[in-house]
């Protein structure tokens, strides 16, 4: 229970540097925080909701850089409701990077938040990159509904049809 205690505060200390004008301190926080992994994913997250657009950045590129599949429901989200577009895009760009594993949360996002654009244009980039190999025909049409005159209403359909077609439904 001590050791607990003790990373907790040592997370939260990292947070701190997360903030620090010290860049320097900066990139050995999220470093310290990356080599946490999974231990890290929860604080980091809750830090983001009372942080700046800095701090935000941060801790998104921090998500991005443990590149766990844990935290692909969290960079889906970031998709949809940080008003950073620099924030956004690192978030599409650490979905990407942890390929397949963000297929089901991105899906699931069109599915039921068509209407943020964010959302789409996060989820366009993304796509892009993971529409290749066996994956390619299941997700075209994703991306095309993307790009059509009416993603809002396209882009839930084909999402759940690439959702079940690739067994990622429940």
């Amino acid at each position: 229970m001590t050791a607990k205690r003790e990373s907790s505060s040592e997370i939260a200390g990292y947070l701190s540097a997360l903030s620090s004008e010290d860049y320097a301190a900066v990139q050995a926080a999220r470093r310290a925080l990356v080599a946490m992994g999974e231990q890290a994913i929860e604080p980091l997250w809750a830090a983001r909701a009372q942080a700046d657009d800095r701090l935000r950045w941060e801790i998104t590129r921090t998500l991005v850089e443990i590149r766990d599949p844990r935290t692909a429901d969290r960079l889906v989200q970031i998709l949809i409701d940080d008003p950073d577009p620099g924030i956004r895009w690192l978030a599409a760009e650490g979905l990407a990077g942890i390929g397949e594993a963000s297929l089901r949360p991105l899906l699931e996002a069109l599915v039921h938040h068509s209407d943020s654009a964010w959302l789409r244009q996060g989820a366009h980039h993304v796509l892009k990159a993971l529409a290749t190999g066996s994956r390619e025909p299941f997700l075209r049409p994703v991306l095309q509904a993307l790009e059509s005159l009416e993603p809002v209403l396209q882009a839930p359909v084909v999402a759940y049809q690439a959702l079940v077609s690739l067994g990622l439904d429940r």
